[in-house]
């Protein structure tokens, strides 16, 4: 069977990653391209005896990179050394910027790579009344033109028939200017490039990373013989093929006479409204809140009582000994603890596909820039900062398209204080403790409390990066540059398919994690060595005689946790946090989270599983029935809660983010600061919490 490496390009919101996904389906791996975090996306799919390997490129207007994303999209296709350098070039625009997905398309097949084009979108276009030229447009880019609308699969079969198509031989459309080419001709001798093009990009980029040094100070000799800048080489190109464009295009794209009001333009009024957009957009926020606590609850329940029934029947049907525990104590309530919250995280997932999907993400990014300024970040930092309400990873990640670097890092810095999935099973299992379930002006007061508790995390990445915004000082300003696409009818499938890559990506990175530390806590808290521990019947027996058989088994079972492994590391760090309102299984529950936030649930559903009998007690039971040792009052009192809440809502607690900002900035010591900065403010926060409220 042949097999062929195809790359899908193409500009940014053209429905590129759609059209990824309805050729490779559910065979697609995500991983990272090397040195670097930026997302690489591969895929693979066979068509007519082919086995294709697809790769999606990061969405770049050109090939003279102005960002991250771009830089790997040329470093791809002009390095033919590169492990993902394709063999055939898929380039991909939509209807209404056909023109701008023509200039990349030349660039591409100047280098010498073979392409074919592919016009998406086109169910908007023909609600529009635009039309295109397909033979037109074919004999303008001479190779084969497939239309397609990815969302709902239309022309899908006709792209993978295409991609057996051969371009012919391809006239350049842009001829190198004649005071450029000594210059161009010096790097191709020396650095054996035969490609004239190609030699055109090396003097035009400002780096070229696959190449040696020598070749690179060749190249640098090259401008600085000849007075050249990279940068004005590279507009002289866009100059030159725009107005090129200008003719070859005409006729190829067929509007309507008149062009009406769309439906986009209309929405926009209000949408993008100085006042109503942002009414509009906290109303939404406010609704999702509402909803993960509203629609989910019957599910949290379902859940909850079925790990409480399956880890008392495996009790009872396990022999008795370390295998039962470690199965009912140790596995079935860690997952349990993760399982448990399934329900809130694919209902975020589903209005944050559905804004994604209908074009709404974009509008929220416009309204926030104005807002965003004064602290020292733009409307490119609001795509990083609402990613945050994900996951804090992809969030930092998303963060290299921004090209000001003090923008950047402040932008990295905070985006962590912002309310991450991971944190939402913290915050819905303590509000329902601590938070009555009551009703104000028809509102759940829980679901309000949650919304506060995102609205929090903003104020804090907002207050924090105004503080770094003092202290850093930025060589010039950036501007935000947004292309916003039109509304679309969200399409059921593409949102499933979303919720549950996103979901099942929640799960099984976190379950993974939390699998481990629910072994390993379930061994520490099982052994000691301490003579409490080890003798802990005949402690109990001379400290409280005459006491239930049933209430012996419970002390047994708390003297034995407390005075184990497990229970020794909390009572260590016990003087630390008791000023917060936390005991010592609390104090195990933070050291354990420090690997990821959402472990704090099932840590604590592991570690009162040790420490008493019944095994029918959900996890919010047993956590709301826990009396904290130190006060004599519940653990999950009002003032603990909010502590609690505070100390979550401000704490990095994430390592994986932890090695991510590492990585996106290239410093141990912005590293640091902002884990000192994040831990040192959350104690503060929670102790100032409790000492006020206890």
């Amino acid at each position: 069977m042949t097999e062929i490496k195809i790359a899908l390009v193409g500009n940014p919101n053209v429905g590129k990653s759609t059209v990824f996904n309805r050729l490779t389906g559910l065979r697609q791996k995500v991983g990272n391209y090397p040195g670097i975090t930026v997302e690489k996306k591969t895929g693979s799919f066979t068509h007519q005896q082919t086995r294709y390997h697809v790769i999606d490129l990061p969405g770049a207007y050109g090939i003279h990179p102005s960002s991250l994303d771009e830089e790997i999209v040329y470093d791809v296709l002009v390095d033919q050394t590169n492990p993902n350098h394709p063999e055939l070039v898929v380039v991909i625009g939509d209807p209404f910027n056909i023109k701008r997905a023509v200039f990349l398309y030349q660039q591409i097949r100047e280098m010498g790579l073979p392409a074919i084009f592919v016009v998406n979108m086109m169910d908007e276009a023909e609600r529009s009344g635009t039309s295109i030229d397909v033979s037109k447009l074919e004999n303008v880019l001479s190779t084969k033109v497939v239309l397609t609308d990815a969302r709902s699969g239309k022309g899908i079969d006709q792209l993978k028939d295409a991609l057996a198509f051969k371009p012919n031989g391809y006239a350049p459309s842009f001829v190198i200017p004649e005071e450029f080419t000594a210059a161009t001709q010096y790097v191709r001798e020396h650095t054996g490039q035969r490609n004239e093009y190609i030699a055109w990009l090396y003097l035009s980029q400002k780096q070229n990373k696959h190449l040696n040094n020598n070749q690179v100070e060749e190249i640098t000799t090259a401008r600085q013989t000849h007075g050249l800048n990279y940068h004005r080489l590279q507009i002289r190109e866009a100059l030159a093929r725009h107005a090129s464009l200008e003719n070859q295009l005409t006729g190829v794209i067929k509007d309507p006479a008149k062009k009406k009001q769309y439906a986009t333009e209309r929405a926009d009024h209000v949408l993008t409204h100085p006042v109503w957009g942002y009414v509009i957009f906290f109303a939404l926020l406010l609704l999702i809140f509402q909803a993960i606590y509203t629609w989910s609850g019957p599910f949290m329940d379902a859940i909850d009582n079925a790990f409480a029934w399956l880890a008392s029947s495996a009790g009872e049907w396990l022999p008795a000994g370390p295998i039962n525990g470690l199965i009912t104590d140790g596995i079935i309530a860690g997952i349990g603890g993760i399982v448990i919250f399934i329900p809130q995280i694919a209902i975020l997932f589903i209005f944050i596909s559905l804004m994604e999907e209908s074009g709404y993400m974009s509008r929220v990014v416009y309204l926030m820039d104005r807002w965003l300024r004064p602290f020292g970040l733009s409307g490119k930092s609001a795509v990083p900062l609402m990613s945050g309400a994900a996951c804090a990873i992809p969030a930092v990640m998303s963060a290299r398209t921004i090209e000001n670097d003090k923008e950047r890092l402040i932008t990295i810095l905070v985006t962590p204080f912002m309310t991450c999935s991971a944190r939402l099973p913290i915050y819905i299992v303590i509000i329902g403790l601590v938070i009555p379930p009551e009703k104000i002006l028809g509102l759940d007061l829980q679901g309000l409390v949650l919304f506060g508790m995102y609205a929090l995390g903003i104020v804090a990445a907002l207050g924090s990066a105004w503080v770094l915004k003092q202290l850093m000082k930025s060589k010039y300003k950036s501007y935000l540059i947004l292309e916003l696409p039109t509304y679309k009818y969200p399409v059921v499938r593409n949102v499933l398919l979303n919720v549950w890559d996103k979901t099942k990506g929640f799960v099984w990175g976190a379950g993974k994690i939390i699998l481990a530390i629910s072994i390993i806590l379930w061994v520490l808290g099982s052994f000691g060595v301490d003579e409490r521990f080890m003798n802990a019947e005949d402690v109990v027996r001379s400290e409280k005689p005459g006491i239930s058989e049933t209430d012996f088994e419970n002390e047994v079972q708390s003297q034995k946790l407390e005075y184990s492994f497990l229970g020794t590391m909390g009572r260590f760090i016990e003087p630390v946090i008791e000023p917060l309102g936390y005991d010592w299984k609390m104090g195990i529950g933070l050291i354990s989270s420090f690997a990821a936030r959402e472990v704090f649930v099932s840590t604590m559903a592991t570690v009162y599983s040790l420490g008493g009998t019944d095994d029918e007690l959900t996890i919010r039971e047993r956590m709301a029935a826990e009396i904290n040792p130190n006060t004599g009052k519940p653990a999950y009192n009002f003032a603990s809660g909010i502590s609690l809440l505070l100390f979550y809502a401000f704490a990095m607690q994430c390592m994986s983010t932890i090695a991510i900002v590492r990585k996106e900035t290239n410093s141990w010591k912005w590293t640091f600061i902002q884990l000192a900065f994040m831990t040192g403010f959350a104690y503060i926060a929670a102790l100032g919490a409790y000492q006020l409220l206890k």
